[in-house]
């Protein structure tokens, strides 16, 4: 067996005790505080604001304040990044990772393949003082909490033989697979599966491209259901002639991925307030007093595939410019728990080339045979940088400083809307993307199959048998390999910039851009509805069209109320045509089940709020027709990107059969759930409470992601509408809008499932009728207001 890693536990250990050493050298700060002094407040709905007199005592403060209102969530987090999972709670059962639950044996297996601890510690000694300070700070702060807190502790984890303390080494996993996570995480099923073929194994199967992309789509590595909303405004069109900015991320309602608001000061040197994903201890999507600022999932690719030629007569050796190298096995053991009780001892074997990891995905037609394989490089691996990206947002003055943020490429996967108080807007995809253009994508395509890959599913594959296709390492990179600033795409404006989840292509249409690596995200394709929605919803307020405000001026009521109109685009785009085919008895008469539909649809407001009667059947109607070969009556056209695909293509009597099939079985559908076709959303959409947060249903208004509904809400896992409706699990939630007056910065915001994931906490789901009532809580950021808004004790810490 070959040990995973070479360096011994010990030399990692060292390695890491002489980082944390450097915390006795830790200076103090401006204000009232000493160096070890931490202070928490909480105002309404528990948002924390955390006072300290440097990084480290803030972010010892941060993880303490997160850990009261999640400590079963990070324990959890902490047993899969330590690859225990099989060990405490049984090999079969499913855990969540990323955004996708997994076999705790999987889990296990991919982690321990994973985790290079040695390298890891290597690339921490390397990294900024700010990044060893916020980590020390948060690693100490964590493990105050549990000793603080050790006899208080929420049920699912309380004394539980599994909560220990956090070392700085789990720390580091912590945040390499919240980088990893739209990369090879996303792939952890295929890189474990992935063996050497069998003397004599037959050949694959030809896949079809259709296949190859529902099974990237499964895998959450095409089409994440993770995305976002994110809008800026400059002084050309805001009212106050400061920036306006609207973050709107769509994001689990459970798990590591869900949100967290905080408000962090360092008196003189830091104050800025908003919420942020794992462990980082730094605002992710937030303002301070001169900039506001928010992220969405980009299209941006994190990693390549490499098309391996293997050695003649040996699977398990591959060619690089003729040469043979051996693949790496590194075998891993974990501990597995039976029903008993009793621990067992699993292995399992990854093989690891100078790519990266072998992965297979049969139906992508990934396959490993005696001739042929395929492995993955992720250029997130060993991301260190996103501190000081996010810290350098964290202080900026203006959109200059979030840019020079940017240029450090750690943001790992997102794009970055900002707006300042200068009335300066900004768009940029500036995150973390291997360095590879068209021209090497076209030059390095090992086979006609790899290419159509990539024009179909997105899924860059590049010839593994030479090392001239290795990722370009421009020495105006900070990072070989990754894509520097310069060749990627920022549009900063006075009016107006927009971000849905589809490339920088239209950022602003006004302004199409082009000339950017498809690497970075395509052109002159089909943009979803979200996009089109929102684009033209800018158009009709800067216009005065929306009926929001008589004036063509936007501030942050207005942005609020665009959100929550709730207009469903794909029935602006379709709705008439169907009811058109309801009403046209000379193409045919139609059924019981359709015209019943027909009827309810006619009677609904075509949006998702509460009160809207027949959402859910258009959503479980057009959920089946948008997927009709020919259904558009007008095709997609990229000069007319916003506004086409549009309309059905009834004088086709097959398409007019389909869509009216699909019209009944969606009437089945509700039918069979037990709701009638008019119900009131309410009545179907809806958050179902636990008896400790009051029990019940609340309404939760917004739509699914194919209806192009800009507050995107989900029930994911539940392909159609079920007798218990929707619960909704995901969506919209931290949602803030950001201006600037005299005094500084302007913030509403909503939390939309709470600051807590423990189920009886005051904090779970507590902002939740907030949310359903479309009401925008002001926040309070100057310390006068926070002092005023205070609720309970102020909580004082000494930093160990």
């Amino acid at each position: 067996m070959v040990q995973r890693h070479p360096t011994s536990a010990a030399a990692i250990a060292a390695l890491l005790s002489a980082a944390l050493l450097a915390a006795c050298t830790t200076p103090g700060g401006a204000g009232g505080l000493d160096a070890r002094s931490v202070q928490i407040q909480r105002s309404a709905h528990g948002v924390a604001h955390i006072e300290a007199a440097n990084l480290e005592s803030l972010a010892y403060g941060v993880a303490y304040a997160h850990a009261e209102d999640n400590a079963c969530q990070t324990a959890n987090q902490l047993i899969t990044v330590r690859g225990e999972r099989s060990r405490w709670f049984g090999a079969e059962a499913r855990g969540l990772f990323g955004l996708r639950p997994l076999p705790n044996a999987l889990i296990d297996t991919f982690v321990r393949a994973h985790m290079d601890d040695a390298a890891l510690a290597r690339a921490f000694v390397a990294a900024s003082a700010d990044t060893q300070a916020l980590a020390r700070g948060y690693v100490a702060g964590w493990n105050r909490f549990l000793r603080d807190q050790a006899s208080q502790l929420p049920a699912p984890c309380a004394a539980q033989p599994w909560l220990r303390p956090m070392t700085l080494a789990d720390y580091l996993r912590l945040n390499e697979l919240s980088m990893v996570q739209a990369g090879v995480a996303a792939l952890a099923d295929a890189v474990v599966a992935a063996q050497p073929p069998q003397a004599g194994a037959a050949l694959p199967a030809p896949v079809s491209l259709a296949d190859a992309t529902a099974a990237l789509r499964e895998e959450v590595v095409l089409d994440p259901p993770i995305g976002s909303n994110g809008w800026a405004f400059g002084a050309e069109v805001t009212r106050n002639g400061a920036g306006v900015l609207l973050g709107n991320p769509h994001f689990p309602w459970y798990g590591i991925n869900r949100f967290w608001q905080m408000h962090l000061t360092i008196p003189g040197e830091l104050d800025v307030m908003g919420a942020a994903i794992g462990h980082g201890g730094l605002v992710q999507i937030g303002f301070n007093r001169d900039v506001a600022w928010t992220h969405t999932v980009s299209t941006g690719k994190r990693f390549t595939l490499h098309e391996l030629k293997l050695a003649p007569g040996n699977p398990r050796a591959y060619l690089v410019d003729g040469q043979s190298e051996a693949m790496t096995p590194r075998t891993v053991r974990y501990e597995v728990r039976a029903a008993d009780g009793s621990l067992s001892t699993r292995e399992h074997t990854v093989w690891v080339t100078r790519w990266g990891p072998v992965l297979v995905m049969p139906r992508a037609g990934l396959n490993w045979t005696a001739t042929q394989a395929y492995a993955i490089q992720d250029a997130n691996t060993l991301n260190m940088r996103y501190g000081d990206s996010w810290l350098a947002f964290n202080r900026a003055k203006n959109l200059a400083d979030l840019r020079a943020g940017l240029a450090k490429l750690g943001i790992p996967w997102v794009n970055t809307v900002a707006a300042d108080r200068h009335g300066d807007a900004m768009v940029a995809d500036v995150s973390v993307v291997p360095d590879v253009d068209a021209a090497q994508l076209e030059r390095c395509a090992p086979s006609k199959p790899a290419a159509a890959l990539f024009r179909a599913a997105g899924l860059p594959v590049l010839d593994g048998s030479r090392s001239d296709c290795s990722w370009r390492r421009d020495p105006t990179s900070p990072v070989p390999g990754l894509t520097p600033i310069e060749r990627m795409p920022i549009v900063q404006r006075r009016d107006w910039v927009q971000n849905s989840n589809d490339s920088f292509w239209l950022s602003n249409p006004a302004t199409p851009l082009a000339g950017i690596s498809p690497m970075v995200g395509p052109v002159g394709t089909p943009q979803r509805l979200r996009t089109r929605a929102g684009i033209l919803e800018i158009g009709e307020r800067l216009a005065a069209r929306d009926g929001i405000a008589p004036d063509g001026k936007v501030g942050p009521a207005e942005v609020q109320a665009m959100l929550f109109l709730n207009r469903n685009h794909a029935a602006r785009i379709v709705l008439d045509d169907l009811l058109a085919g309801c009403a046209n008895g000379s193409a045919g008469p139609l059924s019981d089940a359709s015209r019943d539909g027909c009827a309810a649809l006619k009677g609904w407001d075509r949006r998702n709020n509460p009160e809207s009667r027949g959402a859910h059947l258009f959503r479980e109607w057009w959920r089946q027709a948008k997927d009709i070969a020919g259904v558009w009556r007008v095709p997609f056209n990229p000069a007319d990107a916003v506004r086409t695909p549009a309309g059905l293509k009834l004088d086709d009597a097959a398409v007019r059969a389909k869509v009216f099939e699909a019209l009944d079985k969606a009437v089945a559908t509700v039918r069979a759930a037990g709701f009638a076709l008019d119900a009131p959303l309410a009545q179907v959409q809806f958050k179902r409470m636990n008896a400790a947060n009051g029990g019940g249903n609340v309404p939760v208004h917004g739509g699914d992601e194919f209806e192009g509904v800009l507050n995107k809400v989900e029930t994911q896992g539940v392909p159609t509408l079920p007798k218990s409706g929707y619960d909704v699990n995901y969506g919209s939630s931290y949602l803030q809008t950001v201006t600037f007056d005299a005094r500084g910065p302007v913030a509403q915001a909503i939390l939309a499932y709470g600051q807590a994931s423990q189920p009886d906490s005051p904090f779970a789901f507590d902002q939740l009728k907030t949310f359903a009532a479309k009401q925008w809580p002001t926040l309070p950021f100057h310390a006068e207001d926070v002092a005023r808004q205070r609720v309970g004790a102020v909580k004082r810490l000494v930093r160990d």
